[in-house]
């Protein structure tokens, strides 16, 4: 009985790091965001609905991440031998079949809890998430597909509410979690082997482009003192959070210290969400916030890069 609770243990074991668990957490927030912008619009966001796109935004990370692991489990073989399918803890057509299931799911809950346009957006989050993992990984233009898929993620949040005109300054919102999630997959490329410095300084760009957008929306939209002040004090955070990982990757690039940088950048992009989400109002930045504990908690037993 105790050799089966152990082979039940390292099977759940492999598949939380295939679907890189730690991460799932740092999706909802995206959602959240994106649905608290919306509410700036002056729309009502239903709880169902944005519970409904929260779940459906992790099963659609859960497939982009266990897609990545199929497409590249001969490059694994070399630089990652330790993940899944290179060590034969789960087969590659198993997660091939898992990860397009995902998907699927994902696209299909999205539909179900809010209706055409988040089925809509949320097909076309697959798509490009399908597409970096299969095709666009490694080209020219690979970075920006996964900083999309940020992007489209916030703009997912949006779909919980009826259709709306965002401000400006919300419109920006995407944008910038685009680029700068392109920027830490810029730095990200090559964490395993030989990560160039100026790509360490790009993803550092990112972080300064992104607080700095955060606080000029506070600047913008004058919200409430409690509410720019958690705004900014987030914002801190934000940047200590991150730079605290991205000075030593800057002064000696090399997988000890790119990749730890990597997983405080993708973590870090909750704190991001909230610091925006604090624009709009303290109750949905705190909703945001409460996902970076458990997402720091289970990177210290999971992979986050």
């Amino acid at each position: 009985m105790a050799v089966g609770k152990s082979d039940l243990g390292e099977r759940l074991e492999a598949y939380a790091t295939l679907v890189r668990v730690p991460n799932l957490f740092s999706a909802p927030p995206d959602v959240l965001l994106g649905a608290a912008l919306a509410t700036a619009a002056g729309a009502a966001v239903p709880i169902p609905a944005l519970v409904g796109l929260c779940l459906a935004s992790v099963l659609l990370y859960a497939g982009g991440t266990t897609l990545n692991d199929y497409f590249d489990a001969s490059i694994d073989t070399t630089e990652r031998p330790e993940r899944p399918i290179p060590s034969g803890r789960v087969s590659r057509r198993m997660a091939g079949v898992l990860g397009v299931s995902l998907l699927v799911a994902g696209v299909a809950l999205a539909f179900v809890a809010a209706g055409l346009r988040a089925g809509v957006l949320a097909a076309v989050l697959a798509a490009v998430i399908a597409l970096y993992d299969g095709g666009l990984k490694g080209g020219p233009v690979d970075f920006l597909a996964m900083g999309g898929t940020r992007g489209l993620n916030v703009v997912l949040g949006t779909a919980a509410a009826s259709v709306v005109a965002l401000p400006a300054w919300a419109l920006a919102v995407p944008a910038v979690v685009t680029l700068y999630i392109a920027l830490v997959t810029y730095m990200a490329a090559n964490e395993a082997t030989d990560t160039p410095r100026g790509a360490v300084a790009a993803a550092a760009a990112g972080v300064v482009v992104a607080a700095v957008t955060v606080l000029g929306a506070v600047a913008i939209v004058s919200p409430p003192i409690v509410q720019g002040g958690l705004a900014v004090v987030l914002t801190g955070g934000f940047l200590a959070w991150t730079g605290h990982a991205l000075e030593p990757a800057y002064a000696d690039p090399r997988s000890q210290t790119v990749g730890p940088a990597v997983g405080a950048c993708v973590l870090g992009l909750v704190v991001l969400d909230a610091a925006f989400a604090a624009v709009v109002g303290i109750v949905w930045s705190l909703a945001t916030l409460t996902f970076l504990a458990p997402a720091v908690g289970l990177a210290r037993l999971f992979d986050v890069s």
